[in-house]
């Protein structure tokens, strides 16, 4: 029998497929009664660090839903304690860290640690999720990129304007510059040891990049991000490169690497590929708020989206972001009928 690669990796290599792939950042979580109820039993580093845990709540949604992909269940900030840079959840704040890094002392004292003995916890419920998988469901493991790793430490949690990285940016380059050469290395290792135990495609969220004008990110976070989506070149591993709020640097952007390009909601999925290239393969890129409008406003939105990729091969769909708390599991459920189905169809495509 002749086993074929899962349609969400064949659409990462811009391979024709019979249907759009789905799946949704932040799938697992706070939207699912089932989710709620573990938290009601356990915080959320327990979840974490529990590989049992962890592969459970991946899991909770590819029961409820047809999904092509499961992404690992985890924290982008589970790194950060080996390095010596511990962190809590604050009840509304979100992370927390109680001694941000902002000298070259503490920057100096950061470890470069080994993943598959501190972070063995999530290698584990990779390899228990892959197991309980169906062949055909693929398994992303994932890493927070540099500047968002290094954009906690030095704000000591969620930042709207990331001001006291930035002053570091200009103020103390050198010291930016060892500190995101650190925090590379040690994603590098990180991603590289998911491979390993088992996920078929990785993705690298810079979530807060956005923050940045274009020539700042070219000269202080795009290398660093292109040497963590290098190091993993020779594993023969698809790497997806996500950010929001990147519709201004897009190109330098596509130019840090990786083999699909994931886009927020704030510029037309047409106009981002085009700029990127069809070279790339694009994930995107539905308004995470639309998924909580009434169906028919909704499957609007989804056909929309749909009519921008145009058909193309390499088109994964999933949203800007990640799913909000707030989201119907129905309407999640209506999405993925609808992009499988391919509701626009080929007639609406050509409207």
């Amino acid at each position: 029998m002749v086993v074929t690669d899962p349609i969400f990796v064949r659409a990462c290599r811009r391979e024709p497929v019979d249907r759009t792939p789905v799946w949704f950042m932040r799938q697992a979580g706070r939207y699912l009664e089932e989710y709620q109820d573990l938290r009601r039993r356990y915080s959320m580093l327990e979840l974490c660090r529990t590989p049992e845990l962890a592969a459970e709540v991946t899991l909770q949604p590819l029961r409820r839903f047809p999904l092509d992909a499961a992404i690992i269940f985890a924290d982008i900030l589970l790194p950060l304690p080996p390095m010596g840079v511990p962190f809590h959840f604050s009840p509304g704040e979100g992370p927390c860290i109680d001694t941000p890094v902002r000298s070259e002392e503490q920057i100096r004292r950061l470890r470069v640690f080994d993943p598959e003995k501190e972070l063995d916890y999530v290698l584990e419920a990779l390899r228990l999720v892959r197991r309980r998988l169906e062949p055909e469901i693929a398994l992303i493991g994932f890493a927070g990129a540099p500047f968002t790793l290094a954009g906690y430490m030095i704000e000591g949690g969620h930042s709207r304007h990331f001001t006291a990285t930035r002053r570091m940016m200009y103020e103390t380059p050198r010291s930016w510059h060892y500190l995101m050469s650190v925090v590379a290395e040690v994603t590098s290792a990180y991603l590289a040891a998911q491979v390993q135990a088992g996920a078929q495609v990785v993705q690298l969220f810079d979530s807060w990049v956005g923050v940045l004008d274009p020539q700042d990110y070219v000269e202080f976070v795009q290398p660093y991000s292109q040497r963590v989506l290098d190091s993993l070149e020779n594993l023969g591993i698809l790497r997806i490169h996500f950010a929001t709020g990147t519709a201004g640097m897009l190109e330098a952007f596509r130019d840090a690497g990786g083999d699909v390009i994931g886009v927020d909601w704030r510029i037309p999925l047409g106009e981002a590929w085009r700029r990127i290239g069809y070279d790339r393969a694009i994930q995107g890129n539905l308004d995470p708020v639309a998924l909580t409008a009434p169906l028919p406003v909704l499957r609007k939105k989804v056909r929309w989206v749909l009519q921008q990729a145009d058909g193309r091969p390499g088109h994964i769909f999933n949203l800007g972001h990640g799913i909000l708390p707030t989201t119907p599991p129905e309407n999640v459920a209506a999405v993925v009928e609808w992009v499988h189905d391919g509701c626009a169809g080929a007639d609406e495509r050509k409207r």
